[in-house]
């Protein structure tokens, strides 16, 4: 193995291969919209506050979605689990493809996943420019969790977590 160094200013395909090196879960987020359900699938999503409930995801301002979900007041982010991987591949296909996947209405009107190992029903909070990306912060209003592997990507490609069970001796 060879460690290599560069500058990712100027060198944005050795800087997006190390962002790579990093394992992340996989999310859909879904709004409504006057073009009716969206979804979106992101890796970007994180934690932010236990009080009050805030969550982050970064959508990219190039994305053809972007607009959806830079405006929306209302959005849901799913955290998919191992077998959902068809679902992110029709959603990464097209923004309407969430019409054609299980999903049921939440009280508020917004496409909740069926399957999903969580959902977080989130209110906008705020936004915060950052590069080539926004920072969305919503206050989570509703949340629902279920076990199960998690659907999780790494280097380019989608995987699964296999927990590690030490065994007792």
């Amino acid at each position: 193995m060879t460690l290599q160094t560069f500058d990712p200013q100027t060198d944005s395909s050795n800087f997006r291969s190390a962002l790579g090196a990093f394992t992340t879960g996989v999310t859909v987020i879904t709004t409504d919209s006057p073009e009716g359900p969206i979804g979106i699938v992101a890796n970007s999503f994180a934690s932010v506050s236990l009080d009050p409930p805030l969550v982050l995801w970064s959508p990219a301002k190039a994305s053809k979605r972007f607009a959806h979900f830079v405006d929306a007041q209302r959005f849901a982010i799913h955290v998919m689990a191992a077998d959902q991987r068809d679902i992110c591949a029709a959603v990464l296909g097209s923004k309407t493809a969430i019409r054609q996947v299980p999903t049921h209405l939440s009280h508020c009107g917004l496409p909740i996943i069926a399957g999903a190992l969580a959902t977080f029903e989130c209110n906008f909070e705020t936004s915060h420019d950052a590069g080539d990306h926004v920072i969305i912060i919503g206050r989570v209003t509703k949340a629902h969790f279920t076990d199960g592997a998690p659907l999780t990507f790494h280097g380019g490609q989608y995987g699964t977590f296999a927990p590690h069970h030490p065994s007792s001796e």
